[in-house]
Order: structure tokens, then sequence, then C-alpha cells
């Protein structure tokens, strides 16, 4: 039997099958199609993908003749991510074939010197949440290049997304818009481009990898008869957006004598809850094992009351009408135990276990009293956005404030730093949390309120590699950022980004109350920061002076226009103040003001770029008073 191994720098566990029609063959296409549809259903984000209770399916006849890659961490781990490498003996079904069309798709290849032996398709690239963050869509994606290489491809051909930044993905590892391919597909509500790579321009960043994969490539293979059943079913049966599966968070809990955080994705603290739906048997067996475990600490089971506050949001009315509540809670339960109902929620850090409403019910009562102010229309298209927040000190309050609020369902959070005692002057967070990496501590507290939140953490925080990750990497391209560090460089190498990509910053400057907003979206030519530091670009701001920081910092918040107290703090840094004065009631207010600011660019309301002043010192001055 063929060795079943990868490079040991990689971490990941590979096999590669090629399949085609023969005896076999048609139970191994259906486990990889359910491990694509399971991936791709995303917790209900695209229900196209579940035929029914823990049935699955993405059948595509593009599977026969295709070369398959699974992914795990361990031998004997759950797959957690898969690619697919079309060979042109199914070039007939390319996706991009039937995206183009018979006669453009023909054109393409005659215009480019292509023909149809030697032209491949890479698709289908699925990667579990907990593994994004860890690097797997990257290795899948150069192990796919790799392959098509070593079996003799003159080109690659795909289509990618460009609202989630796919695109852009793609780019970093050598592939090319095809001109006039763009073109808005309604199934994806996005605009979707073909994008080419021919194998012998290299492969951009990730060149080495490729290389290292392509001499690989051969030892991984592994005949479809020797393919065991529960290769590609191992781990949770169905994981939940933006969870860890519960059969991971049950095995990496800690007993319950023990200190709770024990679980880590790679060596990262826990951050990720479990989900479970008592309708599934999967989820069941393993919610009762959990129970058995001893690790549970606690139990929050309020979902009776949910329920009624779930059906008098839906209906007003039914508040004075305690009848009419209960038939309307006994038709929303349609006959099915209360215990059974919604998701159970096991947070390993804490040891807690919640009852809850299911996703969108839950969302719909949590926001309700958000109506008035923001509609549910709007809090739909909210929950459809991304948001960045770098520096997790004054930008926990910001991400804390958008969680409650509701102004996005997914985020991107980054901070090298963990938390110290000195923090807790104005950082939501215990005694117990000291130690913790800053964005940990965030991504927990927000989920845990919305356990279904799609949360990515950078805890070494971004440099130049991390940077495109961050921006358009894992789960897509980020919408907005919340731009709130301390350091110089990365403050404008962050802008010199969302100036690249049209995405629009918010800042808080944490004196009297400085809101800093910059509508790239709208002005992609709009100077940086305002045009404060001229042409400087971040490359100019490497190997800074402790004091160069300090001036170049005073510099982009206008010294001119600071608080008095922050003035006289400055000749005293590093000498008899530590470092820069903050409070809490400050960082607050730079959570409500970035708020503020966010929810309006987010749904397109005015909110134009420009400094802004919120200084409570001022608004509540003796002359400000509006009684007589």
């Amino acid at each position: 039997m063929p060795t079943q191994t990868v490079p040991t720098d990689t971490g990941w566990l590979v096999t590669a099958f090629h399949l085609e029609r023969g005896p076999g063959c048609e139970a191994v296409a259906d486990r990889v199609r359910q491990l694509r549809a399971r991936i791709l259903f995303d917790h209900g984000r695209r229900p196209e993908f579940r035929k029914g209770h823990g049935v699955y399916t993405d059948d595509q006849e593009l599977d026969y003749g295709a070369w398959h890659f699974v992914a795990r961490r361990q031998a004997d781990g759950p797959p957690l991510g898969y690619v697919r490498l079309c060979t042109p003996e199914a070039g007939e079904l390319f996706q991009t074939r039937s995206f183009l069309g018979e006669e453009q798709y023909q054109d393409f290849l005659l215009s480019h010197g292509l023909g149809t032996a030697e032209t491949f398709e890479h698709s289908r690239l699925v990667v579990e949440h907990r593994a994004r963050k860890l690097g797997l869509g990257v290795h899948l994606n150069a192990m796919a290049i790799a392959a098509a290489r070593y079996l003799g491809a003159k080109a690659m051909v795909g289509t990618s997304g460009t609202a989630d930044g796919q695109d852009l993905f793609h780019a970093r590892f050598g592939f090319r818009h095809v001109a006039g391919t763009r073109r808005y597909v309604e199934r994806y509500t996005e605009d979707v481009v073909v994008m080419m790579y021919r194998s012998t321009d290299g492969c951009g960043a990730y060149g080495a990898l490729v290389d290292e994969l392509e001499e690989a490539f051969p030892r991984l293979v592994r005949p479809v008869s020797e393919l065991d059943a529960a290769e590609w079913s191992g781990g949770s049966a169905h994981p939940a957006a933006g969870s860890t599966p519960v059969s991971a968070a049950i095995s990496a809990a800690a007993p319950a004598a023990g200190p709770a955080v024990t679980e880590a994705q790679g060596n990262e603290p826990c951050w990720r809850p479990g989900l479970f739906d008592l309708q599934r048997p999967g989820d069941a067996a393993a919610f009762e094992a959990l129970l058995d475990s001893g690790r549970v600490r606690e139990v929050v089971d309020t979902v009776a009351d949910q329920l009624v506050e779930l059906v008098t949001c839906r209906e007003p009315a039914l508040r004075g009408s305690p009848e009419g509540v209960e038939r309307a809670v006994a038709a929303q339960l349609a006959g099915r135990p209360v215990r059974e109902y919604g998701t159970w929620v096991w947070y390993p850090w804490s040891g807690r276990l919640v009852h809850l409403l299911p996703r969108d019910e839950f969302r719909l009562v949590r926001t309700d009293r958000n109506r008035g102010r923001i509609e549910r229309p709007e809090q739909r298209h909210l929950l459809e956005r991304r948001v960045g927040v770098i520096g997790l000190s004054v930008g926990s309050s910001a991400a804390l404030t958008f969680a409650m609020e509701g102004i996005a369902g997914a985020y991107k959070l980054a901070d090298f730093d963990t938390l110290s005692v000195s923090n807790l002057n104005r950082l939501r967070a215990g005694v117990h949390h000291l130690g913790l990496n800053k964005c940990v501590i965030a991504a927990r507290q927000m989920l845990e309120i919305d356990p279904w939140l799609d949360i990515e953490v950078f805890t070494r925080g971004l440099d130049d590699a991390t940077m495109p990750e961050f921006f358009t990497g894992g789960q897509g391209r980020i919408d907005l950022l919340v731009e709130e560090c301390d350091e110089p460089r990365v403050k404008l190498a962050a802008r010199e980004w969302a100036r690249r990509l049209r995405v629009p910053v918010v800042m808080d400057a944490n004196d009297r109350g400085l809101l800093d907003v910059e509508r790239f979206d709208l002005e992609p030519e709009r100077p940086l920061l305002h045009g404060i530091l001229g042409e400087t670009t971040s490359e100019e701001l490497k190997d800074l002076t402790a004091r160069e920081k300090v001036d170049v910092i005073l510099a982009m918040v206008d010294r001119s226009g600071i608080s008095a107290e922050l003035e006289a703090s400055i000749a005293r840094l590093g000498t008899t103040l530590s470092s820069w004065p903050q409070l809490a009631s400050g960082v607050a207010l730079g959570g409500a003001l970035t708020a503020e600011a966010a929810r309006r660019i987010l749904l397109g309301l005015p909110r134009p770029s420009g400094r802004f002043y919120a200084d409570l010192a001022v608004l509540t001055s003796a002359e400000r008073s509006v009684l007589a």
C-alpha cells in the first residue's frame, strides 16, 4: 500500500485518490459528496446542500474522472477539508465550460493557445471553520495545483466569486482573471469571474509549498479499493457555523475538578462553542455523552420562557392573553418535546451548557428591541456583513457593542497581546482571563452573546504576511475595518490594504471622543488618514524608536486637538507613566461611536469621511445645559 504522507512541516495529512465508475466507487463518491455538502451546508447558510436530518449531498457528475484530496490533522482524526481536481477526461462537464458556454469556452482556449487535453479544472475547495485559520485552505489549493502539474497540466481554469475575495485568494497562487468573463450569478448573489493558471508561471507566494507537494503527490495516492468508510465520516456529523464539532468539544473539555480551559485549536485556547441539535441522532448521542462525562458544571435551560418571548415578539397583542400565548407556543413546538427543541450550546471554557431557541428564532428575539431603530430587513442585511477589528483593547468595546447590536454576523479579530492586570481598568474582562489573548477573550464574550457568530482570530497580530489573510482570506473579505491598534506601521498598512480593496475604516482615538471615518468604499483615491502624513507609506515606518512611534501616533490623531490631560501626560511617558492614559468610560464611548458609524455605513446611510468629536467634557458643560 502506498504510504499516506505529507511533508512534516505542513502539519496536514492528505489522502489522494482518482475516482472512476466501477465497483465500490459509488460508495466512495457518496461519502465525498456528503463530506463536501456537510461543510457547504454551514449550519443552514446554504440549505440546498441538506436533503433531510443528517442527510447531506452535493451530487456532481464531475466527481467521476476527477482526483479528490481529503485532509485531516491527525491520522485518526476527522476530515477537515477537501478539494477536487477535474481532469480533461471530464472536460465536457467543466463548470468553467458551463459558465462561459461552449462557443466562448472554445474561443477562450484557442486565444490562449490551449487544448482540451492539457487543461485541468479545480473546484469545490471546502474547509471546516476550525481549520481555516490554521491554513488548510492554502494547503489544499496548493495541493490541487501541485497534482495538476505532476499530471502534465499546461493550464488550470476555474470560476471564482468576487464578493468574499475568493478571486484574490486564487490570485496569490498565480491565477489571473480572464478578461470579459466577469458577470453576476444569481445563485451565488455575487459577481463570478473565470480565472486561469499556467504551469509555467510559478505559484506566486506559495511556489515553495507547491513544489514540495508536487514531489510528495505520488506518495499520497491510494487506490479507491483501500479507502475505509471511516476515513471520510470521522468526527461530528453536523458541525455548525462558527462552532467546534461536538465530539471535539467533548473530548477536549476539562474534567470537572480541573481547569475549564484546555481545548486547543492548533496552539490556541478554545473560543468556539459546540452546538447540539437533539433532533439529529449523532448530536443526541454526543449530548448524552457530554452529560455523562461530569464535565458540565452548569446547565441553563430557559427555552420555555424563550418560546413565550418568541411568540409575543411575533404577535405583541398576545401579551394580554395567557391562553393565546399557550396555544402559540404549542403550535411552535408542533409536538416536539421542549428538551429537543432548538439548540444546546456547550461552552467548554466555562463548563456551561445552555439551551437556546434555533438560530434564526433566537436572533429574532434577541434583536427584537432594535426594531424602530434597526428594522428586521436591515437586521438581516447587517448579519450578512463581515467586520475586521485590529487591536482588542479599545477595539474590544467596539467588537462587543457590534455583537450586541447585531451589526455583523462575521468577524475577524487581530491582536498579539494577552490580558495583563493593568488592562483591567478598561477591558470588559475578569481576573480569570489574565494571560489569555485579547482576541480569544473578545471572541468568547461575543459567542456568549450569539453562539452562531462566525469569528476568526489572529492571535499573532498582523504583519505583511498575515494582512492578506485578514482582509480577504479565511471565510471571506471584510466589509468594514475598525482600526484600534497602537503600532503606527500596522495602522498605515491596514489603511493601504483597505483603500486598495475599497473597505471603509472607522477608528476611535479614545481621547475627547474622537471618531475618524475614511470612506474608501466611496472614495478609493482618498489620502490615507486624510493626508495628515502626506505620502508616507507603511514601509517608511519600519524600525521606529519608541519616541518616534509616539510622535507618529500623535501626528495621526492631530496633536493640536488632543485633551489637556493627554498633552500633559506625553512628557511623562517612560518616566512616571508606563503608557498612554486610558479610561473605561472613553473605551465604552468609543464602542458606541464606532458602532453608530459602522451601522450607518453598512446600511448605506449617510456617514461621510472626516473627524468628529463627541467630547463629553464639552457636551455636558454647564453652558450646554438645556434647563432654564
